[in-house]
């Protein structure tokens, strides 16, 4: 009733206005209790129900997409170092080389049916959906294919592979000893002093190893011995300790070259602003932290895992495993294939970050590579070359 007695009060309108004529008296609205929704309601100017209540796409700014880790590259363009990330590069485009050339090595006669050729994209290390036989076209001087006696095109090595296939041969030969070596460096740096071997075998390309290394080890039983346990796996133990293998690679420099060695890494200590220390004072200063290193033939499973002397370890450990390596550097997989053996952590990729020093990590966030910076040179040339290299002839 009383909302009624207050709409007779009002002059009949077809819209409504912001000015209604004066009431009969000021009490009387005071007395009248109106709702909140009619308040709003009566002292709008008009109704803004037809206005847009959204932005037109015209006008609005489009958001940038987060870059994928697949696609985002590492490194900053005002950091990056062309040759190392050309480097990279090589590797996609001979991604099919390699790994055609170590498929096509285990087959009899070196040759391999193109039909079956076709559905092994993974093994040959193609693109999926693309015809493999682009990909041997190519490489004419490497691949060749002819027609079998089936009537069924098949593919092989030209004579000239062959020749450079007897070559690694005898160059395998030659070095066995070294490869043996770091075989045995590797399991010195390992926690248990023992790696399985199927891990040994998937990254035997990193190191050089030949593909029979797990028939050759049992012609060194003085430093191997294989362990078969329950459930099939083969393990390949160290037999004796070597003292003299036991020291790294920046052990030895650091009898030629202290200084070179002081500066390789870097644990800064935090300090208050109220010191003004200069750069030379600075570095000082953080020398506490970074003397004495952490020998990688250590046992690193027994340090606490996030103390600085732990980090040190880390740190060290996988510049061994890099200086062990046929060109130096090593990607994110082949370092998670020994993850648990170097005693290594899920936050490697930010420890080496602060280490750019010593390593620089190319490629993306998904599949990097790091990089020692000091076995190269400016122009992207290794220092030492090892015999295996095919890009030293």
């Amino acid at each position: 009733m009383v909302l009624c007695l207050l709409i007779s009060k009002l002059k009949t309108s077809k819209t409504l206005h912001s000015t209604f004529p004066a009431y009969p008296s000021r009490s009387f609205l005071v007395q009248v209790p109106l709702k909140p929704y009619l308040s709003l309601f009566l002292s709008s100017s008009f109704s803004t129900s037809f206005l847009p209540t959204k932005t037109p796409k015209k006008l609005r700014t489009k958001r940038k997409k987060k870059e994928s880790p697949r696609t985002k590259l590492v490194q900053h363009e005002s950091t990056r170092v062309p040759h190392f990330e050309q480097l990279v590069q090589r590797d996609s485009l001979f991604r099919f080389l390699t790994r055609t050339k170590e498929f096509l090595s285990r087959q009899p006669e070196h040759v391999l049916r193109l039909d079956d050729a076709g559905k092994l994209y993974r093994e040959l290390g193609f693109p999926r959906g693309r015809k493999v036989l682009r990909s041997i076209e190519r490489h004419p001087l490497i691949f060749e294919t002819y027609r079998h006696t089936d009537g069924k095109m098949w593919f092989g090595f030209t004579d000239f592979m062959e020749e450079l296939l007897q070559e690694e041969r005898s160059i395998m030969e030659s070095i066995e000893k070294d490869r043996i070596s770091k075989v045995r460096k590797l399991l010195m740096m390992s926690a248990n002093k023992r790696i399985r071997l199927s891990k040994i075998h998937h990254t035997r390309l990193l190191f050089g190893i030949p593909e029979d290394f797990r028939d050759r080890v049992a012609k060194y039983p003085n430093y191997f011995r294989t362990v078969v346990e329950d459930d099939g796996t083969r393990f390949l133990e160290l037999v004796n300790w070597d003292p003299s293998l036991a020291v790294s690679a920046l052990e030895r420099e650091f009898m030629i070259d202290e200084d070179r060695v002081k500066k390789a890494f870097k644990f800064p200590i935090k300090h208050g602003k109220s010191l003004d220390l200069d750069e030379i004072d600075a570095r000082k200063l953080n020398l506490l932290n970074t003397l004495p290193l952490v020998s990688p033939y250590s046992d690193g499973s027994e340090l606490d895992l996030w103390t600085l002397e732990a980090e040190k370890y880390r740190v060290g450990v996988i510049h061994e495993f890099l200086s062990l390596t046929l060109e130096q550097r090593a990607y994110i997989h082949h370092i998670v294939e020994f993850k648990e053996e170097l005693s290594l952590t899920k936050h490697t990729y930010q420890m080496l970050q602060k280490q750019p020093r010593t390593f620089y990590l190319a490629g993306t966030e998904m599949n990097w590579v790091v990089f020692l910076r000091d076995a190269y040179r400016e122009d992207g040339e290794l220092i030492k070359k090892d015999p295996q290299d095919f890009e030293q002839k």
